[in-house]
């Protein structure tokens, strides 16, 4: 019999770094009955935290799966959840999570409230559109103000923050919460480590008015998704039922009106239950969420499919990872239905037929062999060979393309070589592991030194990776200093003549075309290729030959050798040889026309800008913005929160090595920072001309610049 999606929550837990997601996932981990003993993260115990490196530095890296069970309400529900990484250098684990799940827990530290990262993930949620339930955390911490986060969340995030209750003190004296709907106190006793670690009681005196207010406040926020409650609202309040609020709050989250909010102390046991129940009764099943479109790649028509175990199979592969033990697992997101061990599945990116030789449910980093999954589940396969993130495997004569999913490019660099030239295969082994695992890690050679560079979303990020090099795969490097991946771009546009002609006795080769380069519409990234070629002039054949020519000749610009980001070729006219033409002619002009106009097209070179945030003291204000502006960065914003300053500026990566450490030693240890990837800007002429300099050689800058 199949079974019920109403009663399957598929969910995250996503925030800001430290804002406690891990804590919180042990803590559900440990009141679901899945664990038996709470794994705290700063004794690197964490059952979500099984890597080595997360566990020496107390942080998340990989987002980690797991599926547990919860009786609300006297049914049984499965929650399948995903804890998710807080550092923005492994931002692509959030992403790709919130591409495949339901509903979020979305978490704030109660003193550090609405953060930069808060803010991203949060947007990267509404991009997918993930519901939402807020958790304020850390509640038994100095400082903590539950309100003060609520209305962050409505100033800085622009959601509909609606507490579902309020807490029985703060600090040192946070005791429990006021249920909003139940209208009773739930207090919490911390130093057991029993199931059920609270009791129910009345309302305090001195909190009775400020509950009814704040139910009041609950009920108005919801009243315009129920006419009967907007009614009751008016002529008699007392006379809404508990169950109508809950049944008109879950279908305002669902399509993401307001968002039920809540607080606790997870690290004090705090709290816990009261989320697990509105995770139950707020966050959508694979029901509610409906069925998912994609493209049948056979006629190229929209097709749907729905959580059914009647339709035919599909999922998403939302992450691949490497096991020592069972080697690839490949994660995926079900969609519709159902899929036995041992069964072959069409990969629709390749077009190639796979076995799926085991399933598997998952516990953080350990797996147990299930039979079958159906319509709504999470899990893990192994036996695929050519799998990669984003890719939609079905049945052979059902095929469907779900949307993909677009990562970020790698914005820092970092030249590596194996210790001992017997490493070499290792080394290149191991690389191609971690790029399969990570759609933001990257591997190239570089053809003028011959030095092998990986690239990621920033310092952290690299460093972790040579680190898993060291214990996971055995293999010892030396590496270089980080570099800034710049890229390349076009401000003018300028029309190019171009003819390829070789002759060397027999055949020979011929090509010849009439392009216009100019910059990439807005919003268009890559090459823009327009074929305005009329009268056959060019034979049709040979046309994409030299979009591919562009194209490949795009990986180097003329003016450093960085990529070029966007351009935009029309391809106006041109003439071809009956015998001596053919498509690699054609595909070698496009190159050689590339090398020529470009330089005629006022290239720039980019930079990537970091949107940068920094909490201070106030008498370090002055230091702070002083090594800023010497940094080329420019403050977007200035904000005070209590005794601290909260700088806000953009500034360029390549001034940003070793921030961390500078900013120690200005304020004494006493600020913090955190940056994210923003834009590409282009870079001062002055700078520039070193940079490419630097990587190109003095007479290459000077022919480009002068």
């Amino acid at each position: 019999m199949a079974r019920d999606l109403n009663y399957t929550r598929n969910i995250g837990i996503m925030a800001h770094i430290d804002a406690g997601k891990t804590t919180t996932s042990e803590r559900i981990l440990y009141y679901t009955g899945k664990t038996h003993k709470i794994g705290e993260v700063h004794d690197g115990a964490a059952t979500m935290d099984w890597m080595i490196q997360e566990q020496e530095r107390g942080i998340t890296i990989t987002s980690a799966a797991t599926t547990a069970f919860w009786n609300y309400a006297g049914e049984k529900y499965q929650i399948n959840l995903i804890d998710t990484p807080g550092h923005v250098d492994f931002t692509v684990e959030v992403e790709r999570s919130l591409r495949v799940l339901d509903g979020a827990i979305a978490t704030f530290c109660a003193v550090g409230r609405v953060q930069p990262q808060s803010e991203t993930v949060w947007h990267q949620a509404d991009k997918y559109n993930v519901p939402k339930i807020a958790y304020v955390n850390k509640m038994d911490r100095t400082g903590a103000d539950f309100l003060a986060v609520v209305d962050e969340i409505r100033e800085k995030l622009g959601a509909r923050s609606v507490p579902i209750c309020l807490p029985i003190g703060a600090e040192e004296e946070f005791e429990g919460i006021v249920d909003l709907i139940a209208m009773k106190a739930i207090y919490y006793n911390q130093d057991t480590e029993d199931l059920v670690n609270y009791e129910v009681k009345d309302i305090p005196a001195g909190m009775k008015d400020e509950a009814v207010e704040w139910r009041g406040k609950l009920i108005e926020s919801i009243a315009e998704y129920n006419d009967d409650i907007l009614e009751k609202f008016f002529s008699d309040p007392d006379s809404i039922a508990d169950d109508e609020i809950i049944a008109t709050l879950r279908k305002a989250t669902i399509n993401m009106s307001v968002v039920p909010t809540c607080c606790g102390s997870s690290i004090k046991n705090k709290g816990i239950q009261f989320l697990l129940d509105a995770v139950m009764r707020y966050l959508p099943s694979p029901l509610d969420k409906g069925c998912i479109t994609g493209i049948d790649p056979r006629n190229n028509n929209e097709v749907e499919r729905h959580p059914s175990e009647d339709d035919p199979f599909c999922a998403l592969i939302f992450k691949i990872a490497t096991d020592p033990f069972v080697g690839h697992l490949a994660f995926m997101r079900a969609y519709s239905g159902k899929l036995d061990a041992g069964s072959m599945v069409l990969n629709t990116r390749s077009g190639k037929k796979e076995r799926v030789a085991r399933l598997y449910q998952m516990h953080s980093n350990k797996q147990n062999p299930i039979p079958c999954i159906e319509a709504g589940d999470i899990c893990a396969a192994v036996g695929f060979k050519e799998l990669r993130t984003g890719d939609t495997i079905c049945r052979e004569d059902k095929p469907i393309v779900l949307e993909s999913m677009v990562f970020p490019d790698p914005v820092i660099s970092l030249a590596v070589e194996p210790k001992t030239q017997n490493d070499l295969d290792k080394l290149g082994l191991a690389l191609s592991k971690l790029s399969e695992e990570d759609p933001t890690f990257t591997v190239e050679t570089d053809l003028e030194t011959g030095q092998t560079l990986i690239s990621g979303m920033g310092e952290l990020h690299l460093d972790i990776i040579v680190d898993r090099l060291r214990r996971e795969f055995g293999v010892e490097i030396n590496q270089g200093a980080p570099q800034v991946n710049y890229k390349e771009a076009i401000k003018g546009s300028c029309k190019h003549h171009e003819v390829f002609k070789k002759q060397t006795g027999g055949r020979g080769k011929f090509a010849d075309i009439v392009v216009e380069i100019s910059p990439a519409d807005e919003g268009v990234s890559g090459l823009q290729f327009i074929n305005e070629v009329k009268g056959g002039n060019i034979p049709q054949e040979f046309i994409p030959s030299v979009e591919k020519g562009f194209k490949s000749a795009m990986q180097n610009g003329v003016l450093a050798g960085f990529a070029v980001t966007a351009m935009k070729v029309r391809l106006l006219d041109g003439s071809f040889h009956p015998v001596d033409s053919d498509a690699l002619s054609f595909e070698i002009c496009a190159r050689m026309a590339f090398r020529h106009a470009l330089e005629k097209c006022s290239p720039v070179l980019m930079e990537p800008i970091m949107s940068l945030e920094v909490v201070t003291h106030e008498e370090y204000l002055g230091d702070v913005v002083g090594d800023l502006n010497r940094r080329r960065g420019q403050i977007t914003d200035m904000d005070s929160k209590g005794n601290a300053r909260i700088v806000k500026a953009k500034v360029p990566l390549a001034e940003q090595f070793g921030y961390v450490t500078v900013l120690r030693t200005l304020t004494s240890g006493r600020a913090t920072s955190s940056m994210e990837f923003s834009h590409y800007a282009e870079v001062p002429e002055n700078i520039a001309k070193e940079v490419v300099e630097k990587h190109m050689g003095s007479f290459f800058g000077k022919r480009n610049f002068e």
